[in-house]
């Protein structure tokens, strides 16, 4: 079995609204003290839309770093006070301009595990109405709808390329499988 490491002290944090960027001193199985540093959140929740059809909302939207448009589902941040079904429910509004009447947690999983302590929960959401939610003033969206292969395809190609998508998909792609 493998040793922990034991934390002795966090030294570093700055904060936004969205995370926290953590120091943490330790101490190695080994003996030896040394560092970490890390991003600290309290999860997100990532949404799977589905329409009476069987299509799929994504969302297109800009994404900074990168420069460039990502095909993406709809996710955010669990905020302070907040839950995953708390914060699924927001997102899937903000991002999509849909409520649902049935929304299933079929998954989770750790976006990027050397660098944050983030647990993402995937939600199939099912039967949406719509409704009008303003969205935050840094993000701007374009509705795509695919059905499943295509998803599959765009993954393929390329043209889907947001990690936390297509992690969420291969958890989540078998409630679709016919």
């Amino acid at each position: 079995m493998l040793q922990p490491w034991k934390k002795l002290r966090q030294s570093f944090e700055v904060k936004n609204k969205w995370w926290t960027y953590r120091k943490d001193d330790v101490l190695l199985p080994n003996g030896t003290e040394g560092e970490y540093n890390y991003v600290h959140t309290n999860g997100s929740s990532l949404l799977i839309p589905v329409l009476d059809d069987g299509t799929i909302l994504l969302v297109n939207q800009f994404r900074y770093l990168m420069s460039r448009e990502s095909l993406e589902f709809p996710c955010g941040s669990v905020k302070d006070n907040s839950s995953y079904e708390e914060t699924a429910k927001h997102e899937l509004e903000e991002e999509t301009q849909c409520t649902a009447s049935e929304m299933i947690c079929v998954g989770e999983f750790n976006p990027y595990n050397g660098v944050t302590d983030e647990l993402c929960k995937i939600f199939i959401a099912k039967q949406l109405s719509p409704v009008n939610v303003p969205h935050d003033e840094s993000e701007e969206f374009e509705l795509v709808k695919l059905f499943p292969a295509e998803i599959d395809e765009k993954i393929f190609r390329g043209e889907i390329w947001d990690g936390m998508t297509i992690a969420a998909w291969t958890i989540a792609k078998q409630f679709f499988l016919k």
